[in-house]
């Protein structure tokens, strides 16, 4: 693809060699003359200028260049998602039920649907079209996958759970399985039925190894456009909104209620019955005490989580820690002379 023909698909403007072919995306540091890369920053300036990029993806405050050929936009990392699927695009995948895969009675499968080697499809489940469900993939009774969602190879999704349209499930995923809730009554526990569903919206991605349980009663949901990365558990009775973003290993306990357009750091934990506010940042390793509220737009670090202001002020003065004891012990000494001298 010529640089002029990938700026008018990105709707760009361009500078310097319209005609320059273009066959791939590569890193500053390892692409050549008929690559694509990007500079997302002053920062990486003096690195885009060394490299050997046949073009570079810039922002449009980025300096006027004198030789290189550059395509002007306003959000440069969105720009080169872009690039990328049009340099990799997705393989097709045949539809088709593979001889291995086994499906329930009244299973209704859409238009163009892909079911791979030894999957399985419950009784009355019910598939969208051009759905890809992998390798080794356990669709429960019941269950609904909207349109044009993929389920990479061994997804477990439990007896009724509805995911929508375009949802992407990564390997290993859990959807449906019962929360952790008992009771204690006569010295042991017994277990306190898990009856409730999972209802993923449009849009959502599940990294590898999560964990969405059922609720109790009622529902358990993420909203649309969620992305939740690996190893992220969610436990029953949350509520997530929409366009959410969780980094791995994070977990929220029951009954946690996040709001639109959170964002919520790698190793997070969320006590019962917590509230984040719509906007609300929160800190990679931070823990948020049951109950408490995080308000809306407020950005919180730290076990407690507390406001970030605070939390740097409070991590100064532990560093102070050692400069303090000296002070102290000096004093001590200087009070220990003066005790003396006033004894004599």
């Amino acid at each position: 693809m010529r640089v002029k023909e990938l700026a008018d698909w990105l709707g760009a403007p361009f500078e310097g060699d319209g005609e320059r072919d273009i066959t791939g995306v590569a890193a500053l540091e390892s692409a050549g003359e008929r690559h694509l890369s990007f500079a997302g920053s002053r920062k990486t300036l003096e690195q885009a200028e060394a490299s050997a990029a046949g073009c570079l993806l810039v922002p449009l405050d980025y300096p006027k260049p004198t030789h290189r050929t550059v395509i002007r936009v306003a959000n440069v990392r969105g720009a080169i998602a872009k690039a990328i699927s049009r340099f990799h695009p997705d393989l097709p995948v045949p539809p088709g039920v593979h001889s291995t895969a086994s499906l329930g009675e009244d299973v209704v499968l859409g238009e163009g649907v892909s079911i791979g080697p030894h999957a399985s499809l419950g009784d009355g489940a019910r598939i969208g079209s051009w759905v890809r469900i992998g390798a080794g993939c356990a669709v429960g009774r019941r269950a609904a996958i909207g349109d044009r969602s993929v389920l990479h190879p061994r997804v477990t999704l439990y007896d009724g759970v509805q995911i929508g349209r375009h949802v992407i499930l990564h390997s290993g995923c859990v959807i449906g399985a019962d929360g952790f809730g008992f009771v204690l009554e006569g010295g042991r526990y017994h277990k306190f039925p898990q009856v409730g569903r999972v209802e993923i919206a449009d849009g959502v991605e599940i990294g590898a190894n999560s964990c969405v349980d059922r609720a109790a009663l009622g529902v358990t949901s993420i909203g649309e456009g969620c992305k939740l990365d690996n190893l992220v558990h969610v436990a029953h009775n949350c509520r997530i909104g929409k366009h959410v973003v969780v980094a791995a290993q994070t977990g929220f306990s029951g009954g946690v209620v996040v709001e639109d357009y959170a964002v919520i750091g790698g190793q997070v934990g969320i006590g019962d019955k917590a509230r984040i506010e719509s906007g609300a940042v929160l800190g990679s390793g931070c823990g948020v005490l049951t109950s408490k509220i995080v308000r809306a737009g407020q950005v919180v670090w730290g076990t407690p989580a507390r406001p970030l202001k605070e939390h740097l002020e409070q991590l100064a003065n532990l560093a102070r820690l050692p400069e303090l004891r000296r002070e102290v012990a000096q004093l001590r000494r200087q009070i220990e002379e003066l005790q003396r001298s006033v004894s004599q």
